[in-house]
């Protein structure tokens, strides 16, 4: 038989909605436009405020604010904005994530992501599935963040930036432009790689890898400009993945992709 657990310390809005075998700790408080789908954990100190969906089997960590206004001057409280949280996530302790900021737009954060301690989801933000986004990083508003990628600890993201697909980030870097499908990342706007060992563990395949490889040479390493790299590609016959990778490039247009940077351990084959 289902139940809820709301502690006798908690301030849940009679106009909340919560579905079966949902947890709330002690002393947090829950809004009146609040959706919280079953077998949700919310610990301790937990707010969650303005129009916030919250699907089934997260975990929501101690202190961690849900819903808030975003940190923009231009921000009026008269608009409709909210925030929409898939299923199975774990947001830890002390995360941040913001609601949306133009009039009815939303933050969104996909299904079995992990945000860690301290990381901040700023305004209108669009998480995908599988992303670990660790301690303390921090996301400005309407950042892209494709499926599977992992943000190193303590990153900066400039607004208005997209991370491709199992692009993985070194802890303590900071980027304000686009990071393609599929690299390396590292210290200050720089791609160093492939991330060939998250492609491997992706189940992505030796031929898709190839021709992965195939186009990051040609767009990175070929000397040619990224117009010419495209316009190369298009001669080539390529499958999904380095296509994916290239139709990223091209699509980079606001802000422009990170140069790449050689390192002592470049992961370019392998």
């Amino acid at each position: 038989m289902s139940s809820t657990k709301v502690h006798s310390t908690a301030m849940v809005d009679s106009n909340a909605r919560l579905g079966p075998d949902v947890e709330v700790g002690p002393f947090s408080i829950i809004g009146p436009l609040v959706r919280i789908a079953e077998k949700t954990t919310i610990q301790s100190h937990v707010v969650i405020e303005g129009e916030v969906t919250i699907g089934g089997g997260n975990f929501i960590g101690h202190g961690a604010i849900i819903g808030a206004p975003p940190q923009d001057v231009s921000f009026s409280p008269d608009r409709k904005t909210r925030v929409e949280i898939g299923n199975n996530n774990i947001i830890r302790e002390y995360c941040t994530i913001h609601r949306g900021n133009p009039d009815g737009s939303a933050t969104r954060i996909g299904d079995k992501n992990f945000l860690m301690a301290g990381a901040h989801v700023g305004h209108n933000c669009a998480i995908g599935n599988n992303v670990v986004i660790a301690n303390n990083c921090l996301l400005a508003g309407h950042v892209q963040v494709d499926d599977g990628a992992f943000l190193g600890g303590g990153s900066t993201f400039h607004q208005f930036m997209h991370i491709g697909r199992l692009v993985m980030v070194q802890g303590s870097s900071a980027f304000g432009k686009d990071l393609p499908p599929f690299v390396l990342a590292a210290e200050r706007n720089f791609v160093f790689g492939l991330n060939v060992i998250g492609l491997r563990r992706a189940g992505v395949s030796e031929k898709d890898r190839d021709e992965i490889k195939a186009a990051f040479k040609l767009v990175y390493l070929s000397g040619l400009n990224i117009s010419q790299a495209l316009k190369k590609a298009d001669t080539i016959s390529l499958g999904a993945a380095a296509r994916e990778f290239l139709g990223f490039v091209a699509g980079s247009k606001k802000r422009g992709i990170c140069p790449f940077r050689r390192g002592a351990n470049d992961e370019v084959s392998g």
